[in-house]
């Protein structure tokens, strides 16, 4: 693995020296985890965004809505 450097706060650091308390064998199975989660968020947001966006695009096409219906009703039970 690759190491990093970066700076944190007081609170933080206090945060991450409990990592045995919470279950991590390490500082560094903590921060991994910590990012890990924040980037799921951040790929959970962006779909969520995108779904909203093709929801409004299909509430604003009729047609695409018609073709939809078609299917459905063309689609075997």
């Amino acid at each position: 693995m690759q190491q990093a450097k970066f700076s944190l706060d007081d609170a933080q650091i206090a945060f991450i020296e409990q990592f045995k308390s919470l279950g991590f064998k390490d500082k560094s199975e903590l921060i991994r985890e910590a990012i890990s989660q924040y980037q799921a968020r951040v790929e959970q947001k962006k779909i969520a965004e995108s779904a909203a966006l093709y929801a409004t695009l299909y509430l604003e096409d009729e047609e695409l809505q018609e073709l939809t219906d078609s299917a459905i009703a063309e689609w075997p039970e």
